[in-house]
């Protein structure tokens, strides 16, 4: 009987000595497991950063290049102005010859209608509160009948193309 029971006992030990290994090797896989999920967290969150980072980015360079457009087309803009600005005298000047005055109004149009189609607005003006962002103030008058600061005549017109002013508008003020 002894031997059975030591027997019974190897048998026992074997089998407890295997439960152990396989509960160690359940913690030790545990263990990589969790490790293998921090890595993951923090894997993860970088490429979220990177991501965050990069449309940061793409709206940055959109920006810049859309302030880079609109200084190209305002230089070039400026120098196109006072080409406007005759053809806008020839149209209110008179003239016999109707159909010679159409042509400088089409011309006119065409010319306006391009600088829309590039985002360049001319700047609003009479009846306005004058802002020094957008017009020159090259005098000013006492009228009662008008608000304080408010823009009675327009000696030049002004232009801008999105937020920024190609030319200011040449104003006389009132009060």
């Amino acid at each position: 009987m002894e031997k059975e029971e030591k027997k019974e006992k190897e048998v026992q030990d074997i089998e407890n000595k295997e439960k152990n290994e396989k509960a160690d090797e359940i913690i030790e896989l545990k263990k990589q497991i969790e490790a293998q999920k921090v890595q993951i967290d923090e894997t993860e969150d970088r490429l979220k950063r990177v991501a965050a980072e990069f449309d940061n980015y793409k709206k940055r360079n959109a920006k810049e290049r859309d302030g880079m457009y609109n200084s190209l087309v305002a230089d070039i803009v400026s120098n196109f102005l006072p080409i406007l600005d005759n053809l806008e005298k020839a149209v209110a000047s008179e003239t016999k010859d109707e159909e010679y005055k159409k042509g400088i109004e089409l011309v006119l149009k065409q010319f306006k209608d391009v600088l829309a189609a590039r985002g360049v607005v001319e700047i609003e003006t009479i009846g306005k509160t004058f802002d020094p962002e957008l017009h020159e103030a090259v005098s000013s008058v006492q009228d009662d009948t008008k608000g304080e600061k408010e823009i009675v005549q327009e000696y030049r017109k002004g232009y801008m193309i999105g937020n920024k002013v190609i030319r200011h508008s040449m104003v006389i003020v009132a009060n």
